[in-house]
C-alpha cells in the first residue's frame, strides 16, 4: 500500500510539473530508486511513464508544430528516433555501478540546465546553425534523452534556440513530439532488454497522466513561474545531493 501511495503521489506531481514547467523526472526517478528499484531500471521506467504526458502535450500543440532553420521536420524526428535508440543501447551496456556513479552528475547537469533555461534561450535567440550544426546539436540531446530522460525538454529547447527557432508555441509542441518519439524508441529498446519495472510503471503511468491533465488545466492560472521554477530547481538540487551522499 505504501509503495502504491508513493508512486501515485510521485507520478501525479511529476505529470503536473511536466505539463507546467518540466522537471517531473526529478521526482519520479528518485521515488522509484527509494522504493528499491535498481537505478538503471528506475531510469528506464521513468522514461516509459513520461510518454503519455509528452504525447498529450504534443497533441495540444499539434497546430503549432513546424520546422524552423535548416533541418526539416522529418529530419528532426528521424534524429530524435535514432538518438533515442543510441542512448538506450548505451544504457543497456552500462554497468549498474557505473550508472550509479553517473546519476548525481546527470541530475546536476539537468538541474543546472533547467535553472539556466530562460537565460540560455534568451542568449541563443535568433542565432541559427546550419543543417550540419543543428543536426549535431539535436543528436547529442536525443542521445542524452534516450540515456537519461531528466531535463530533456529544456535541453531540446536550448537546441532549438541555437537552430534559430522563434515561435515559442512551435518550440514547445516540437519539444514534446520529439520527447515522445525518442522516449518511445528508448523505452521499447529498454523493455526488450528487460529493464522496465512493469508493476511500478503501470501505477506511475496512470498517476503521471492524471497529473499531466490537471497540470495542463491549471497551467495558465499560474502567475509566478519564477517561483515554480525555483522550487523545481530546489528539488533537483536536493535529489542531486542525496545521490552524491548515497
Amino acid at each position: 500500500m505504501l509503495e502504491i501511495l508513493v508512486l501515485c503521489a510521485a507520478g501525479f506531481a511529476a505529470g503536473a510539473l511536466n505539463a507546467v514547467a518540466g522537471g517531473g523526472t526529478f521526482i519520479s526517478f528518485p521515488a522509484l530508486v527509494w522504493l528499491g528499484v535498481p537505478p538503471i531500471m528506475a531510469n528506464a521506467t521513468a522514461t516509459l511513464t513520461a510518454i503519455p504526458g509528452y504525447a498529450g502535450s504534443a497533441w495540444a500543440f499539434r497546430r503549432d508544430i513546424s520546422a524552423e532553420g535548416a533541418v526539416s521536420l522529418r529530419g528532426m524526428l528521424a534524429i530524435a528516433a535514432l538518438g533515442g535508440l543510441i542512448g538506450a543501447l548505451l544504457l543497456t551496456v552500462t554497468s549498474e555501478a557505473a550508472f550509479v556513479g553517473l546519476v548525481p552528475w546527470l541530475l546536476l547537469l539537468a538541474t543546472g540546465v533547467f535553472a539556466a533555461g530562460p537565460k540560455i534561450l534568451q542568449m541563443l535567440k535568433g542565432k541559427g546553425l546550419g543543417a550540419l550544426g543543428g543536426s549535431a546539436a539535436l543528436m547529442v540531446v536525443s542521445v542524452y534523452g534516450g540515456y537519461f530522460n531528466g531535463g530533456l525538454g529544456i535541453m531540446l529547447l536550448a537546441a532549438f534556440g541555437v537552430m534559430g527557432f522563434q515561435n515559442l508555441h512551435g518550440m514547445n509542441g516540437l519539444k514534446n513530439l520529439m520527447s515522445a518519439l525518442l522516449s518511445i524508441v528508448s523505452a521499447t529498446a529498454l523493455a526488450v532488454a528487460g529493464l522496465i519495472a512493469w508493476k511500478s510503471a503501470l501505477v506511475l503511468a496512470l498517476a503521471t497522466t492524471a497529473g499531466g491533465y490537471v497540470g495542463a488545466a491549471y497551467a495558465r492560472k499560474i502567475t509566478n513561474m519564477k517561483l515554480l521554477r525555483g522550487a523545481i530547481v530546489a528539488v533537483g538540487l536536493v535529489m542531486t545531493l542525496l545521490f552524491f551522499l548515497k
